[in-house]
């Protein structure tokens, strides 16, 4: 088949598709030319990743293209649903990103609940002269063992980050539309752990924890699931973290409870507006920042690659 990677592939990926007898193309071709490239090429599938979105017009404009995948999780830069009904089949691989998305969570906890972020700012500039006051303004951080984190959204992700959380000592909370109980298996060693969590709605969840780590995706209305209401319900001093989407957090909210102190920090991945975020956002000393790259690890980028491998044969094979 021929196959388009308009965002890339790992090597591993593209090694297995040639292998297996695809032509395959890497190179990213233009918004406003992905459809001719496609119909030029015959392409049969289109895999992307974050940057390329697969709308309306251009699922209309290429009638042959058979299969899209999304290498990663969240598919909302894909029409999914008028997608499947014109005929192509629609996948992602929601399962090989999960651990660089939880590590990518943590190290903004410990940045954070150390002040990291800011210190690392200043230091370079004021460290040599101002290092006595620079200490004891820093000198006040957090440990996170024995803090209670809320996970919202407590599928793959949110479970993988559990691990790493209950593996730090801290308590752990999921997030999910209904209460219950679900267990999750922490390796210690060469020993694994069965610790039993519980799942509760995000309304019972927020007076609750010490920091809140966000794994939904955009919602259908465009709506913030974070915003002034939901922060005004928090424990004053609470860690804000997304990884999952811009968007999922109100950014207004955002700055008016970190100035307020109401949110003590916030470790941000995602933005409103990518590739080109707020200012005020970027530049917020209570902000810890990364440019989306939840998923963005050599080891993450070889199983998403071979994942699709795996999908494309599937698909071939019908």
């Amino acid at each position: 088949m021929n196959i388009l990677a308009n965002d890339g592939i790992h090597p591993a990926g593209k090694a297995a598709l040639e292998a297996a007898g695809h032509t395959l193309w890497t190179d990213f071709i233009e918004p406003q030319n992905l459809a001719a490239f496609i119909n030029d090429n015959a392409v049969d599938g289109l895999l992307v990743r974050s940057a390329t979105k697969v709308r309306e017009p251009l699922i209309d404009a290429c009638a042959e293209l058979r299969f899209i995948i999304r290498g990663g999780v969240g598919m909302d830069n894909i029409d999914v649903a008028y997608a499947r009904e014109a005929g192509k089949d629609v996948r992602n691989t929601p399962a090989a990103s999960s651990q660089s998305v939880a590590e990518l969570v943590m190290g903004h906890l410990f940045t954070i609940s150390r002040s990291l972020h800011d210190s690392n700012r200043r230091m370079p500039v004021e460290g040599v002269e101002q290092f006595k006051a620079l200490k004891k303004t820093y000198g006040k951080g957090r440990e996170l063992r024995g803090m209670t984190l809320a996970i919202v959204g407590f599928g793959r992700i949110g479970q993988s980050l559990a691990q790493y959380a209950l593996g730090c000592g801290m308590k752990v909370i999921g997030v999910d539309q209904q209460s219950a109980t679900q267990q999750i298996e922490v390796t210690v060693g060469n020993q694994s752990v069965h610790v039993q969590v519980p799942v509760m709605t995000l309304q019972e969840a927020l007076p609750l924890a010490d920091a809140i780590s966000l794994h939904i995706p955009a919602q259908a209305n465009g709506q913030p699931v974070i915003s002034t209401l939901e922060i005004s319900k928090m424990r004053k001093g609470v860690i804000l973290l997304n990884a999952a989407r811009g968007g999922v957090v109100d950014e207004d909210a955002l700055i008016e409870a970190l100035d307020s102190g109401q949110i003590s920090g916030a470790g941000i991945d995602v933005f409103v507006g990518e590739p080109k975020p707020r200012q005020d956002i970027m530049r917020h000393a209570g902000i810890s920042l990364s440019p989306h790259i939840g998923a963005a690890t050599g080891e993450a980028q070889e199983r998403i690659g071979l994942e699709i491998a795996s999908i494309v044969s599937e698909i071939g094979s019908k």
